[in-house]
């Protein structure tokens, strides 16, 4: 079902069962699985550039995914957005293609709810069933994982993680690594407790979530230096896989940890 009034390029793959309401444009080497719905006045990728857009996605009026990198280096390469099953872009969201030197690729998972206004940056990497509140920004660069909840009218630096089941507050500045399982406030933000009700949500255990927020504080507020804290969980707390997660989240920080 495509409406008279859309753009289609000649290259691009539209799979059966895709919607495309009136206004929309469809550019360059686009490929978009059954099911998704594209309301109207949706902008899917540009040039030569590649969009691969999954199964039923919904995109809401005014977004642009797949557009130009906001990087004065970018010269027209060809570059990709990839993009999951099951997400919903709601009015306005922008996500830019990738850039040669950030490996060529944007990506977004499955499941992800990004409200009004949210712009991801090149090269963003962003895992799955995060749901972003309007207005929030992300600059290049950025890795986001999965199960991630972000209030309204954030700013991302570019080059910070974010690590699963983690809670960002409205109006915070990100300007470091922000740890897994916490919940982070402020700007700039820094993680100030253990994400207990997140975690719980997520189907953790009453023991696991007891490891996990032992270990947290340990490294916020138990321990003067990262390294000690490290040691400190080595020796106190179970290992178990999501320890082991926020352990090599901590160890493989460049820009440091938000505490």
């Amino acid at each position: 079902m495509i409406h008279p009034s859309s753009v289609i390029s000649k290259d691009a793959e539209i799979d059966e069962g895709v919607y495309i309401g009136p206004f929309c444009v469809i550019n360059g080497r686009s490929r978009i699985g059954k099911g998704t719905k594209l309301h109207s006045h949706v902008t899917i990728g540009g040039g030569s550039a590649e969009v691969v857009m999954g199964e039923d996605n919904e995109v809401y009026p005014g977004a642009v995914l797949g557009g130009p990198p906001q990087d004065i280096t970018f010269k027209g390469e060809d570059t990709k957005l990839i993009i999951g099953n099951g997400n919903q872009f709601r009015e306005s969201v922008t996500i830019s293609l990738g850039t040669i030197k950030g490996g060529g690729e944007t990506r977004l998972g499955d499941r992800n709810m990004l409200m009004a206004y949210t712009h991801f940056g090149h090269d963003c990497v962003v895992g799955h069933d995060n749901i972003i509140a309007n207005n929030t920004q992300f600059a290049g660069h950025v890795v986001l994982g999965s199960r991630v909840y972000v209030g309204g009218v954030c700013a991302f630096n570019q080059f910070v993680r974010v690590g699963d089941c983690a809670f960002i507050a409205g109006y915070s500045g990100i300007n470091r690594d922000i740890l897994p399982y916490t919940i982070a406030q402020g700007n700039y933000a820094v993680s100030r407790s253990t994400n207990k009700i997140g975690l719980k949500r997520a189907g953790f255990s009453n023991d696991e979530i007891e490891n996990l927020h032992s270990a947290i504080r340990i490294l916020i507020k138990g321990s003067a230096t990262i390294r000690e804290g490290l040691s400190r969980i080595e020796e106190e707390c179970e290992k178990t896989e999501s320890l082991n997660y926020l352990l090599d989240f901590v160890r493989t920080s460049e820009r440091g940890i938000a505490k």
